[in-house]
């Protein structure tokens, strides 16, 4: 796998003009994300399990396109998933995918990782599209395999995140520990359960959203303001009726953080 680092003015060899419209891929540990856009703006998402490999929908999609300008990937699902993905890309368009990393200082936003490169990709490409729509102090949830929290002020300072267990990882650690009947409530309405295996569905819902609202409440005290939150990842949709927050729900977020990288 090629890893680049994409800048902010970013020079792309071997470009033809006529190809107007770029490829955006986001791989996560469980989801493939993509949408094609222009201009920094997307059409609409498009999501698939990956299971390790590209399934056959994913293949008549994408041989549907025409060969796209270029092609930027936020990949966090292994290596192996990003060489099958650059040998696609080689095969139907004769196109290197260029793979994002994560820049200390870079459209408006300031990590707080020393090491900037053990921040995820697509956690930094979160912030920087939740800076560009936001412009405020901002709360970031990404609601996963794993459920990642980042905290942004205003100004872009990035005061660093929180990383936990997703809800599916959540359950499936405390059933491995037990004997526990699995149990999935078709509605989780109430904050609390009356059997052993409900209570633990809810609570799987309940703890990543209380630490979402703590979090704000410290972020709310720090920026000196009511901050934003913004929520992204293949669960939000279990976690929103959970919160007592504010929220805007993206889940293209990780995809226009690439497209700004355009």
């Amino acid at each position: 796998m090629t890893l680049f680092l994409i800048c902010e003015n970013p020079r792309i060899e071997n470009t033809n003009a006529t190809y107007s419209m770029d490829l955006f891929i986001d791989i996560g540990n469980t989801n493939l994300k993509w949408a094609i856009g222009a201009s920094g703006s997307l059409n609409a998402m498009r999501t698939v399990r990956h299971h390790g490999g590209l399934p056959i929908d994913l293949h008549a999609a994408w041989e549907q396109l025409s060969p796209p300008r270029r092609i930027l990937v936020s990949n966090v699902g292994g290596t192996e998933m990003a060489g099958t993905v650059e040998r696609v890309c080689r095969s139907y368009w004769d196109r290197e995918p260029l793979f994002a990393a994560p820049e200390p200082h870079a459209y408006g936003v300031t990590i707080a990782y020393e090491r900037p490169e053990r921040l995820g990709v697509d956690r930094w490409l979160a912030l920087i599209a939740a800076h560009r729509i936001c412009r405020g102090p901002v709360l970031v949830i990404d609601a996963g395999t794993a459920i990642t929290y980042d905290l942004l002020l205003g100004d872009g300072r990035h005061l660093g995140g929180l990383i936990v267990a997703g809800i599916e990882m959540m359950r499936a650690g405390l059933m491995a520990g037990t004997r526990i009947p699995w149990v999935e409530p078709e509605e989780l309405t109430d904050p609390w359960a009356t059997d052993t295996g409900t209570a633990i569905a809810v609570g799987s819902v309940q703890a990543p959203a209380a630490l979402a609202e703590r979090l704000f409440e410290r972020l709310t005290g720090q920026a000196g303001k009511t901050p934003q939150c913004i929520l992204a990842g293949g669960d939000a949709e279990r976690l929103i009726p959970a919160l007592d927050l504010p929220i805007r729900h993206r889940p293209d977020l990780v995809l226009q953080g690439l497209a700004l990288l355009s």
